[in-house]
């Protein structure tokens, strides 16, 4: 439940929106540390210590949504109301004596079809066992997903005789009453029927010299959609993504439209055709939820990439799950049909403030002086005639920005991380990669419109262009304090009819009391310096929308080692003399504080 206040007023031209939420999640408070870490991010789904990967069994039942994830081959679980804000519950499904838990899928056997639930609905997960070779089994829950029981006489479907046999996806087909199964087949997808979610008949495979085939298929998802929202013409999506591979540098994902009835797969599109889920670098294995009421189809991935899975600069977790997203086919102009991904709309209700800029003329740089931040969401609307390129730069600082931008010239649309922070990092076979890429596709710049809203979080950016017929997700792993924003054009001008920022609340913890200092975060968490060497240190406070005069307090542990010298949000620290002291950055009341350590050498 939320009570919303909203408060209007018009200043210099621009619009400032106060917005109020008041939430009855129960969170830690506002002041608390709690998911504050270095590049936790404040609004997406993150676990609180050790590895994430997959989401698995993502279903609603009875009011609640149930996301479960892969944790070293178990299934972590956490329940929510709103798909936002998260409650971390213990591990559904442990290793066995079939070995690991690997992903899946879950359902409502609202019929009892299994038995299992003494005619009542209950819920059943779907997963792949490792123990001789990956095969299918089932477990059950009689209490709402809290518990789980593995079926005596796994596993359900034993293994063909191949290596690659997972990830199964289980729904219900109306139309022949029975339960099918999608599942991953090396570089196919298998699809069984079943009455009862434990016999298992072969129906058909797909994907022989369909699509791109560069790596290995996994983590198969399968639905339909209504086509521009026409109940009457409706068409099945089947996803599947895609490991990792040197064509596309890392993992990737793809999906086909077509029919299905039940038993086969029939893609609509000519073989060779590649339709691209995501063109960023880290969404993967995207699965979306079952039994979601009013029709609604929404999906989340692992906001990471299987170079690097767990080679992050995070700790104590490892991976996070992209935004929820609905999903939609529409029509484009040359008569194909597309899919399209929109942040679910429940995520409005974290929006903290609003900030309106009116129209304008954009040529060259155009700073956003009132707004900034690390965790917001942005939209704008931008009409061109004669421009060579434009975007926007995010977080950024003197040094450092991630760029999203339009090159006319290329006809591309780009997201660029080539300069936000982290440039390289040592993938999972042990060789350094070049994180910091620039990621772009074709964009038809004969529109001469685009739409584009973006959400930026502690370590990654998720771009959605025209109402999310184009989506880039990508990691970032910047400095905390950079928090600019610019608008730029080149060879040209542009007309931005709208441009709107919303600052986001934290789903971690309780919303910060007004005109309090929630926590400080600083640019550095460590530095060394030689005798005579410099360094600046900035801080900022937060929450980011915190009216705040700027004054802080710096105090050193050993001065006698350090030169500490003011300069607005900042300090140039100087080594003095050889040793190791901490610098402390406090609010003049001196209850929110963050320390940083600082050696020096000869």
């Amino acid at each position: 439940m939320f009570l919303l206040v909203a408060i209007l007023v018009l200043l210099r031209g621009e619009v400032e929106v106060d917005m109020k939420i008041e939430s009855v999640y129960n969170k830690p408070k506002a002041d608390s540390g709690y998911y504050t870490e270095l590049y936790r991010p404040q609004y997406h789904f993150s676990s609180p210590s050790g590895n994430l990967a997959d989401p698995n069994g993502l279903i609603y039942f009875e009011g609640e949504y149930h996301l479960f994830h892969q944790k070293n081959g178990t299934w972590a679980h956490a329940i929510s109301d709103d798909m936002m804000h998260w409650e971390h519950y213990p591990i559904a499904l442990e290793h066995d004596e079939l070995g690991q838990a690997l992903s899946g899928s879950a359902v409502v056997d609202w019929n009892d079809s299994t038995g299992f639930f003494n005619g009542k609905p209950g819920l059943v997960a779907i997963y792949t066992n490792t123990t001789g070779g990956e095969a299918q089994s089932i477990a059950y829950s009689k209490d709402n997903g809290r518990t789980w029981e593995r079926y005596e006489s796994n596993p359900v479907i034993k293994n063909p005789g191949i290596k690659d046999f997972r990830d199964p996806k289980v729904f219900w087909h109306e139309e022949t009453s029975k339960w099918v199964m999608a599942v991953s087949t090396n570089q196919s997808v298998t699809f069984y029927n079943s009455d009862n979610l434990i016999d298992w008949e072969y129906q058909s495979r797909f994907g022989d010299n369909e699509g791109s085939h560069v790596a290995v298929w996994e983590c198969p998802d399968l639905f339909r959609l209504p086509v521009n929202g026409d109940k009457n013409n409706v068409k099945w999506l089947l996803h599947v993504s895609i490991g990792d591979n040197d064509v596309t540098n890392g993992s990737t994902a793809q999906y086909f439209i077509g029919e299905f009835d039940g038993t086969q797969f029939i893609n609509e599109n000519p073989p060779e055709k590649v339709l691209t889920t995501d063109f960023g670098q880290d969404f993967y294995a995207a699965q979306s939820f079952s039994n979601i009421e009013n029709g609604r189809r929404i999906w989340l991935g692992w906001m990471s990439n299987w170079r690097y899975p767990y080679q992050s600069p995070t700790k104590p977790w490892m991976g996070s799950m992209s935004i929820p997203r609905e999903l939609a086919l529409r029509t484009i102009e040359d008569g194909s049909i597309k899919l399209f991904q929109e942040p679910i709309n429940e995520m409005k209700r974290l929006r903290a403030d609003a900030h309106y800029v009116g129209s304008f003329k954009l040529e060259g740089n155009h700073p956003i002086e009132a707004f900034s931040g690390t965790t917001y969401e942005f939209e704008a609307t931008i009409e061109w005639d004669q421009v060579e390129e434009f975007g926007i730069r995010l977080r950024k600082s003197e040094d450092e920005e991630t760029v999203f931008g339009v090159n006319t010239n290329s006809e591309e649309i780009f997201l660029d991380r080539s300069n936000a922070g982290l440039e390289t990092l040592i993938d999972r076979n042990g060789n350094p990669f070049k994180f910091g890429t620039r990621y772009k596709t074709h964009y038809p710049v004969e529109r001469k419109q685009i739409k584009i809203r973006g959400l930026v979080d502690e370590s990654s950016i998720e771009i959605f262009v025209n109402k999310g017929e184009f989506v880039f997700t990508n990691l970032i792993y910047t400095k905390p304090t950079n928090a600019a924003i610019e608008l730029y054009s080149k060879g040209g001008n542009v007309e931005v009819n709208s441009l709107h920022f919303f600052h986001l609340n934290s789903v971690w913890r309780e919303q910060p009391q007004e005109n309090k200092v929630e926590r400080i975060v600083l640019s550095e968490e460590k530095v060394t310096l030689k005798v005579g060497e410099s360094a600046r240190v900035k801080a900022r406070v937060k929450p980011d929308w915190l009216k705040h005069d700027g004054k802080l307090r710096w105090k050193v542990d050993k001065p006698k080692l350090v030169k500490v010298t003011k300069q607005g949000d900042s300090v140039l620290v100087e080594g003095v003399k050889p040793g190791i002291t901490n610098i402390m950055v406090s609010d003049q009341e001196g209850k929110a504080a963050k320390e940083m350590e600082v050696s020096v050498t000869e």
